[in-house]
């Protein structure tokens, strides 16, 4: 479940604003099904991938394992605007995720990721294959639809490089030390969990969520991301997940993080736009109007208790205050982009929130947020 790609804005301005937009067509009404609806978030990961290969093949991102993860047939390159903001998005999050992994390397902490709603994203084999020795205390659980980790698991079984990533230095192959499901859809290794697991079944009362997760370890330093995944859900589920895994799984002596990418800003003319847009697809932001500013980003993470802090900044503020100026200046020469109106109304309808409580993540208390 990952972000969709938004219209080239031009093509919206030229046909006379945003009163103009009308559907092609496909998409999934509000009276469709439940398992319809679904199916169309579930998709809105190959939107995602296809735009993080687009992001590197031009350059903008390195990224060795974009072309295992994407499915054939898809690929096509993305107009600069979105290639710009696939940029920013990977880069600030790949600099929060950093600062946690790294942090207080002397004290050799194991460190956990949960991914929800990962789909084909790349992070954890990117993590894997770095060569940062902190990364060998890495491991990566990631969440999603049973359909789409076992396309994940297709993938993984089909790429020697994304098999090894997974391997540790010891291990001389992926049969020794990743175990798969009979049924494909469920992945486990040392360091490495796939859960085919709709999270809506995290919002309601589950007997065991220690065996539900398996190898999940509540006693570690983890950090939950959450990139334009809980933003599909009603908001008292949205609510309810974050809240299982803040008391239900991790006691409040564990160290913990939330971090979560997702739209804001729906009510003026361009926010407005982006919703009609979507909802043409059958796409419908559910906590979008509840968490529709920076500052309710942070109440939001401060009610799920994150007392350590909270912070937030939409994908403007991140371009221009956390990206250097020589790499703004190798960003800029890769392609044309003099839309620069239309990319700041787009990065402006985005957003990185992140909080945390516990001493680990004190590495995030020195990141620039936005007022």
């Amino acid at each position: 479940m990952s972000a969709p790609q938004i219209p080239n804005l031009n093509t919206l301005r030229r046909r006379g604003g945003p009163g103009r937009l009308r559907s092609r067509g496909g998409g999934v009404g509000p009276d469709a099904s439940s398992a319809s609806k679904d199916s169309v978030v579930q998709n809105t990961d190959n939107d995602a991938s296809v735009s993080r290969l687009s992001a590197v093949r031009l350059g903008y991102l390195e990224d060795v394992f974009a072309q295992s993860l994407t499915p054939a047939g898809l690929e096509t390159r993305r107009f600069p605007i979105i290639n710009r903001g696939t940029y920013v998005r990977t880069t600030a999050i790949d600099h929060l995720v950093s600062r946690f992994v790294e942090s207080h390397p002397e004290q050799h902490t194991k460190r956990q990721i949960i991914s929800l709603g990962a789909g084909t994203d790349t992070r954890a084999f990117r993590l894997f294959s770095s060569k940062t020795a902190t990364h060998s205390d890495l491991i990566y659980h990631e969440i999603d639809f049973p359909v789409n980790t076992a396309a994940k698991i297709r993938a993984i079984r089909s790429s020697p490089a994304l098999q090894g990533a997974l391997r540790n230095d010891s291990s001389p192959g992926i049969s020794n030390d990743v175990n798969i499901s009979d049924t494909g859809d469920a992945l486990h290794s040392p360091r490495y969990h796939i859960h085919p697991l709709d999270l809506r079944s995290l919002s309601r009362s589950t007997p065991d969520p220690i065996t539900t997760l398996q190898d999940l370890d509540p006693t570690l330093p983890t950090l939950l991301i959450s990139e334009c995944c809980l933003i599909y859900l009603p908001p008292d589920q949205a609510d309810s997940v974050v809240h299982h895994f803040t008391t239900t799984i991790f006691p409040p002596t564990t160290p913990l993080g939330l971090l979560i990418y997702e739209p804001i800003r729906p009510d003026d003319p361009f926010g407005r736009t982006m919703v009609s847009n979507l909802a043409t697809r059958g796409i419908h932001l559910q906590t979008l109007n509840k968490y529709a500013s920076l500052d309710a980003q942070r109440r939001r993470l401060r009610e799920q208790g994150f007392e350590g802090g909270q912070a937030a900044a939409d994908i403007d503020f991140i371009w221009e205050r956390w990206v250097s100026e020589e790499e703004k200046e190798r960003v800029a020469s890769l392609e044309m982009l003099d839309e620069m109106e239309e990319w700041r109304l787009l990065a402006g309808h985005y957003c990185v929130a992140w909080g945390w409580r516990g001493d680990v993540f004190h590495c995030w208390g020195g990141i620039e947020g936005q007022e």
